[in-house]
C-alpha cells in the first residue's frame, strides 16, 4: 500500500485549483438507492461513477480514507453552502498519512463506487438542496494536465467535477401501525396509503414496485409480521421479545429484505410477469404467478404462490411459495 503525507492546508487550496477539463474523463453522481430522505440520521448513499471515453487510459490515485479524495459541494435552494460534516472536519485535521491504490480505466471503461453524502455535509435543516462531487486524482494541487496520445493519462490535482444532482431532504413522518415509518410517493410526495385493492392487483403493485425499485411501495402491502414468523426460530423470539423488542424485530426484518440477506425469492426483480390464477373467500386469497427472471443470457421461469389475508378490508401479503420451472 502506498502513502503520502497530506497537510489541512492543502487540502483547503484544492478549492481554488483549476477544474480537470478533458472532455473524455467525466464524473457523474446519482442516488444509490433512489427513495425519500429524511433530516434524521439515515445515510444518503450516492454512486459515483468516473468514465473514460478518452483514447488513452486513465489513471488516478482513491484514497483509502475518500474523503481525501472526492469532496462534495452542497446548496442550498438559496446558493448557501452547507457546513462540512463533523466526520469530514475530524478526518481532515492535523498532519497524517494517506493510504492510497492507483486505478487505471482503459478506454471505453468506468469505475464506481459508493460514499454517504453525510460524511461530507452537516444537513441541519429540511429543504432543497443542489449536491456536486468533485474527485482529485493526484490527491494534491499540482498544476499541469498533459495528454499524450497513446500514453497513460493523468491528472496532476486538478479536479474533475460532477453533473449536479437535485436533493431533497424532510422530517421523518410519524409512525405507522406496524411501527414502521409511514413512506412518502416518490412521484406525488403524498404519503402512501393502502388501498382496498383486489387480491390479484395487490400482486401486481407489488412487483411492479419491485422492478421499479421502489421499496417503500414494495412493502406498503407486505405483513412484516406474518412474514418474518413464516421461520421457526424467528417466530420463537418474536413471541418472547417485549413490545419494544418486536419494533427492533420488524425494522431489521425489513432491512435484511431490502439487503437481499433473507428470503432473497421475495426481492428478485422480474424481467415480466403474468398472474395465472386467483381464488379467494371472505378473508383469504390465493394468487399464482408466472415470474420471469433474467439470469445471464437466459431467462428463469418460477410460478410463484402468494397468500393473503384481508384485515380491516385490506388485503395483505402473509406468505408465499416458489417452484422453479426451469430456463429458455
Amino acid at each position: 500500500m502506498k502513502k503520502i503525507a497530506l497537510i489541512p492546508l492543502l487540502l483547503l487550496l484544492i478549492q481554488v485549483m483549476p477544474v480537470f477539463s478533458n472532455p473524455g474523463i467525466s464524473l457523474n453522481i446519482r442516488f444509490y438507492d433512489r427513495r425519500v430522505y429524511y433530516l434524521e440520521e439515515d445515510p444518503i448513499l450516492l454512486l459515483l461513477t468516473i468514465t473514460n471515453n478518452s483514447p488513452s487510459p486513465f489513471r488516478f490515485r482513491l484514497a483509502e480514507e475518500r474523503v481525501f479524495s472526492v469532496d462534495f459541494d452542497v446548496r442550498t435552494s438559496s446558493n448557501r453552502a452547507v457546513d462540512p460534516a463533523e466526520y469530514l472536519v475530524r478526518r481532515r485535521s492535523g498532519s497524517q498519512q494517506v493510504f492510497f491504490r492507483e486505478v487505471t480505466i482503459e478506454t471505453g471503461e468506468s469505475f464506481s463506487f459508493v460514499e454517504d453524502l453525510r460524511n461530507y455535509a452537516a444537513f441541519a435543516q429540511t429543504g432543497a438542496f443542489v449536491v456536486q462531487a468533485r474527485l482529485y486524482p493526484e490527491l494534491n494541487q499540482a498544476a499541469s494536465l498533459e495528454i499524450v496520445p497513446g500514453s497513460t493519462l493523468s491528472a496532476s490535482g486538478a479536479p474533475l467535477e460532477s453533473n449536479r444532482l437535485s436533493l431533497s431532504l424532510r422530517h421523518r413522518p410519524l409512525d405507522g401501525p406496524e411501527g414502521i415509518p409511514l413512506e412518502l410517493d416518490l412521484d406525488t410526495n403524498a404519503i402512501l396509503m393502502r388501498e382496498r385493492l383486489p387480491p390479484d392487483e395487490v400482486i401486481s403493485y407489488l412487483l411492479t414496485a419491485r422492478q421499479r425499485g421502489e421499496w417503500e411501495k414494495f412493502f406498503l402491502y407486505l405483513d412484516l409480521e406474518a412474514m418474518l414468523s413464516r421461520d421457526g426460530n424467528r417466530r420463537r423470539q418474536w413471541q418472547a421479545e417485549s413490545e419494544e423488542g418486536r419494533r427492533r424485530m420488524l425494522e431489521r426484518y425489513r432491512l435484511d429484505l431490502q439487503n437481499s440477506l433473507i428470503d432473497g425469492d421475495i426481492t428478485l426483480i422480474p424481467r415480466n410477469f403474468i398472474i395465472e390464477r386467483t381464488t379467494y373467500s371472505a378473508n383469504s386469497a390465493t394468487v399464482s404467478v408466472l415470474q420471469y427472471f433474467q439470469v445471464g443470457m437466459y431467462v428463469e421461469e418460477k410460478r410463484y404462490t402468494w397468500y393473503l389475508e384481508r384485515q380491516d378490508g385490506i388485503w395483505h401479503i402473509v406468505d408465499y411459495t416458489v417452484l422453479n420451472l426451469g430456463t429458455e
